[in-house]
């Protein structure tokens, strides 16, 4: 009997001291019948966002590796009050995104598949809000020699050699599929140039480790002028053809559609389009660049897109 009433001692010992360490931790003697109220501080923590506090963003990588989103992010976030979060991939991935709904707005450089994708009523529109040039880069020495060329004749001479090495992309980018239109122009075959010998190199990586590669190889490569000069320095390799139309290179912005797939932030997505397209942000965008590299990463477009 003396050890029943022991173990019923201490059990309601214990649950008179977890009712006190209760009430400490409450810090009132009268707590709230609807719970604790979650504020952000330091010793409570900060609350959860509601998702039409949170905007995603899917961005092509030379938009990211030149560090513009880097700039415009907090920007976008102070302005409006909402929680930016922006992934990063080729533009094929950040295609995908937003055929699932992973993203509410994409932000990349492949018109043909822009206009595709909003075709197939995942896009409500497109906006370009910006624009550089593709530029072929190698090495100092120019191995191949194929300064002053055109991007269609440097790409034959390429393929005729065999001997220098060419880093593609190799990942359905923005940039790969403006690689594989140069070719197309020159008249070869994408998959003949794909399985004809080492010379040709698929990084299967973003643009700033794709340059790296070209450099270390002391390769040529094709890359957006804005992620070029942003890793120039670390690579060695320098602009040997930068002239002719098929090197342009648009960037745009395309909401993803709600009415064919379930996004979170609708709204926000139609203010960032507004929002880059503004003047402030374009002005912004036409000085970014210039005091690192002596000229602007990106030439701001916005209601005039350029054709060639």
């Amino acid at each position: 009997m003396r050890k029943t009433w022991l173990k019923v001692s201490g059990l309601l010992l214990s649950m008179l001291l977890a009712a006190s360490s209760i009430a400490g931790c409450n810090g009132s003697d009268n707590p709230s019948t609807t719970g604790p109220t979650v504020s952000p501080t330091t010793e409570q923590g900060s609350g959860i966002l509601s998702p039409a506090k949170r905007l995603k963003v899917a961005t092509t990588s030379s938009l990211y590796d030149t560090g513009l989103w880097a700039l415009l992010e907090p920007m976008f976030e102070k302005e409006f009050g909402v929680e930016v979060d922006v992934l990063y991939a080729n533009t094929g991935i950040a295609l995908q995104y937003g055929q699932r709904g992973d993203v509410d707005i994409i932000t990349v450089h492949d018109k043909a598949r822009e206009l595709q994708f909003i075709a197939d009523g995942y896009g409500t529109t497109r906006s370009a809000f910006a624009y550089n040039y593709f530029v072929i880069v190698g090495p100092a020495s120019d191995p191949l020699g194929l300064k002053g060329l055109s991007a269609e004749d440097a790409f034959k001479k390429l393929f005729a050699s065999k001997t220098a090495k060419f880093v593609s992309r190799g990942d359905a980018s923005g940039t790969n599929s403006k690689e594989q239109a140069i070719w197309k122009a020159a008249g070869i075959t994408y998959t003949d140039v794909r399985s004809s010998g080492a010379w040709y190199v698929e990084s299967g990586q973003g643009m700033g480790p794709t340059l790296q590669m070209a450099g270390q190889l002391q390769g040529y490569t094709l890359s957006d002028i804005g992620t070029f000069l942003a890793f120039k320095g670390q690579t060695g390799l320098t602009s040997i053809v930068d002239k002719g139309s098929i090197l342009l290179n648009v960037y745009a912005a395309v909401p993803v559609n709600p009415v064919k797939v379930a996004v979170s932030n609708k709204d926000m997505a139609q203010k960032m389009v507004e929002w880059l397209l503004s003047p402030a942000i374009q002005k912004i965008i036409g000085d970014y660049g210039v005091k690192d590299y002596g000229a602007p990463l990106f030439t701001p477009c916005a209601g005039n897109e350029p054709a060639n």
